[in-house]
């Protein structure tokens, strides 16, 4: 399969790699099972990705990510 590289604030793995530990995919509203998959998929590479150690965020970059994130919502 092809890869593809999306480039991604930290905060917003931060924020993304968090909640997805916390959620219960089952849960999930998808309409087809791949999209179950490929969430597990984000999951797994940002807890894999060494060079950037979103998976070892301590409570309180997560909370700063999260400020940080919602600041930037625009909406």
């Amino acid at each position: 399969m092809d890869n593809v590289n999306i480039p991604l604030w930290r905060a917003d793995a931060i924020v993304l790699f968090d909640w997805l530990m916390s959620t219960d995919l089952n849960t999930v509203p998808i309409t087809h099972p791949a999209q179950k998959q490929a969430l597990t998929d984000l999951l797994s590479r940002l807890e894999a990705d060494v060079d950037s150690d979103i998976a070892g965020s301590t409570a309180e970059e997560i909370a700063a990510a999260q400020e940080a994130v919602a600041r930037d919502m625009g909406w």
